[in-house]
């Protein structure tokens, strides 16, 4: 592909290009897997509204935001018009590495979450072989490699900052970011290896997380719990006064 050519969007580069297509099918069947059992009332997808990575699941309020382009709702991923505590289920696909301010994207995303809520999260490794061809990436604004990468540690660990639990994760797309079909499939066997070999060196990290909230318990103090007891028994002893009488 030449330079005139380049994808201008993920979207486009997901849609146009061997390498976004065989990563395509990878986060859609991951995606399909892990929302087939999320229930609720209200889900929503945070951008790439021209891939469907709610399709498998039921809620029956879906709902794609974007910031630019085609979908049921325009709005900036930092400030959602959204209500607070609302949404069942919601999909950061590459949301975070593509935007300036991704820790406000995470605070909106724990803030619209119900309690015990989920988030998916798909982004790109930088400590794979794609991190290194982002390193030698010499053209500007070419996708995906104009992301900023986000290492899977401190991911993790803005997540347990507010208070979303990580349940679940995996890496994916361990062959080198060929640019052909062919190299594609010549370097399938790393895709079965990678688990094993190397599993933290996948090209992407799939997360799920779930917004805990610490509830309260009122505890009742011990002498409350005695005075109401004997305030029960106190129609006892007119059972007793009144059998004494019929003695008498």
């Amino acid at each position: 592909m030449s330079i005139g050519a380049l994808p201008q969007s993920l979207s486009e580069w997901f849609a146009t290009t061997p390498l976004g297509q065989y990563l395509l099918l990878r986060e859609q069947t991951y995606y399909d897997a892990a929302v087939a059992d999320v229930f609720g009332f209200h889900a929503l997808q945070l951008g790439l509204s021209e891939h469907n990575f709610l399709r498998a699941n039921r809620i029956s309020h879906q709902c794609h935001v974007v910031g630019d382009g085609s979908a049921e709702l325009h709005a900036d991923y930092r400030d959602l018009p959204i209500a607070s505590n609302s949404v069942d289920l919601l999909l950061l696909p590459h949301a975070l590495e593509f935007h300036h301010d991704p820790h406000q994207i995470l605070r909106e995303v724990q803030r619209v979450l119900v309690p015990e809520g989920q988030v998916v999260i798909t982004a790109f490794n930088p400590w794979s072989l794609w991190g290194c061809r982002r390193s030698f990436n010499r053209v500007p604004g070419a996708y995906p490699w104009c992301g900023r990468f986000i290492n899977l540690p401190r991911l993790k660990d803005w997540l347990a900052l507010l208070g979303l639990e990580i349940v679940a994760g995996q890496m994916g797309c361990y062959s080198p970011p060929c640019t052909q079909d062919k190299w594609l499939a010549r370097f399938g066997f790393m895709e079965y290896a990678g688990d094993r070999w190397w599993p933290v060196a996948g090209g992407v990290y799939f997360l799920q997380a779930i917004k805990r909230v610490r509830g309260m318990r009122v505890i009742v103090p011990h002498r409350v719990e005695r005075l109401a007891t004997k305030k029960r028994l106190a129609p006892v002893p007119e059972k007793v006064a009144a059998r004494e009488t019929s003695d008498a």
